[in-house]
């Protein structure tokens, strides 16, 4: 069934057809095109636009085939033009006229873009409890952890000591921002199309107000032009998709480092690792690559919408209906992506004495002996200078800061004295950094705490 054709007196070419068909990839919104229909039923009935009567057999013949969808008694037709005219031909074929009423004061136009944000919004809501469940595990591994000594690293050196708390306190910000996206982005586009028409409106008098309430929508739309022409939503969603596709694949390449054999820091478990066809001794971090491998997948999307949308005018084009391939595929990219993550995390085993001896090589010390110096009267520009040389010293003879006697500390600087030894052991490195935000034991518990609370409100 075509919602056009009156206007044309030849048949539309097959390969055009197909070209301009959307119902291999649009079926997947049948259930939001189904229930932006039925709102829109329910409105043109109160509105007296339909009678009480076509109403209601309207929503109970699109119920019906709501049901019968999910219960795989109905297949979608896959020579269909788009869901919409799947929907509404089979709504005329179970209730005969009143079915072809039901697009009374609405187009495609508005209807899709509907379909597209409830679609998004319910997308939101699946993808934001999967993050939380990533970000209690994240948590919970925190919690087990807060005086597992590890390096901290910068410019992939290592840098000073910290702990596997401190270290995952850093991912679980970056998750906790992604959630704030979200539902910024939610709250931002939960404004309803429908009733705006193909882009300016209907003389039928809707009650826009009340099609939106049913929809679960804050209010209608307020520029129909803009209203079928909106996709900076979907333009955000794919945005947020790629910060956090960005965060998951720097954690993963994180893993994969820790998981050499020249680290050693983690083991993964054998049901998020594969093996080698021809090495027998590989165990490969496949999860871990592949999230980081899917990342240019989104961030193909999110380049992909804009390029489309930056230069249509308006009010709609069909070009919009390419946002939709891209965006189904980052999303479920990005849902899978975030429930293996956090399996695989949920997997690690850390071996804390490796992690441990780590972070006492590299002269991760080296601040908290500048430090020492500094409480002992001397400016830490010449701290710095002392440090430096010990360095140096340490390199020459292959021993770290702790090997040293302290008659070779003292022949560098007569001020160190026999405590020093105390303030550079790693675990005191870590233990006296307890302002908000850093590694200290006291530090990671307020900090910990904080998180939980978030959680449980959030």
């Amino acid at each position: 069934m075509k919602l056009w054709g009156g206007r044309f007196k030849g048949e539309t070419n097959e390969l055009v057809y197909q070209f301009n068909a959307s119902i291999s990839f649009d079926k997947r919104f049948y259930e939001q095109d189904i229930r932006g229909s039925l709102a829109h039923a329910e409105m043109l009935g109160h509105c007296g636009i339909i009678t009480a009567d076509e109403a209601d057999r309207i929503k109970k013949g699109l119920t019906s085939i709501l049901d019968d969808i999910n219960a795989g008694r109905l297949e979608i037709d896959p020579t269909a033009e788009d869901i919409h005219s799947f929907v509404e031909a089979e709504l005329t074929a179970r209730i005969g006229d009143a079915g072809k009423k039901l697009h009374t004061g609405r187009s495609r136009n508005d209807q899709v873009a509907t379909d597209m944000k409830l679609y998004t919004r319910d997308y939101i809501d699946t993808l934001d409890p999967a993050l939380k469940a990533l970000l209690t595990t994240i948590c919970n591994i925190m919690a087990e952890n807060t005086e597992t000594f590890m390096p901290g690293f910068t410019h992939l050196q290592k840098a000073q000591p910290v702990t596997l708390a401190h270290h995952f306190g850093a991912y679980f910000e970056m998750f906790r921002r992604d959630r704030s996206r979200l539902a910024d982005i939610r709250r931002r586009m939960n404004l309803c199309p429908l009733g705006s028409g193909a882009l300016a409106g209907t003389t039928y008098p809707l009650d826009r107000e009340l099609t939106a309430k049913l929809l679960d929508f804050d209010g209608p739309t307020l520029n129909s032009m803009d209203s079928v022409s909106d996709r900076d939503y979907l333009v955000e969603l794919l945005s947020a998709l790629s910060l956090i596709q960005m965060h998951l694949s720097r954690f993963s390449e994180e893993i994969i480092i820790w998981n050499t054999n020249e680290y050693r820091f983690i083991e993964i478990d054998d049901a998020y690792s594969t093996g080698s066809s021809i090495m027998p001794q590989k165990k490969n971090p496949d999860i871990a690559e592949l999230v980081r491998g899917k990342t240019g997948r989104v961030y193909g999307a999110l380049t992909s919408l804009l390029t489309t949308l930056k230069g249509i005018p308006l009010a709609y084009n069909k070009d919009m209906q390419e946002d939709k391939e891209m965006f189904f595929d980052a999303a479920d990219t990005a849902l899978a992506c975030v429930h293996l993550f956090d399996g695989m995390l949920k997997s690690l085993r850390f071996n804390k004495q490796i992690m441990e001896r780590s972070a006492a090589g590299g002269f991760t010390n080296a601040t908290d002996a500048a430090d020492y110096l500094v409480g002992k009267g001397v400016p830490f520009r010449d701290a710095h200078s002392i440090v430096g040389q010990l360095v140096l010293y340490c390199i020459d003879k292959n021993i770290a800061l702790d090997d040293m006697s302290l008659e070779e500390f003292k022949a560098i600087s007569p001020v160190f004295e026999n405590d020093v030894y105390d303030a550079i052991a790693i675990s005191t490195c870590v233990n006296k950094r307890n302002t908000i935000g850093a590694p200290g034991p006291e530090a990671m518990k307020r900090t910990i705490a904080a998180y939980r609370d978030y959680l449980d409100k959030q």
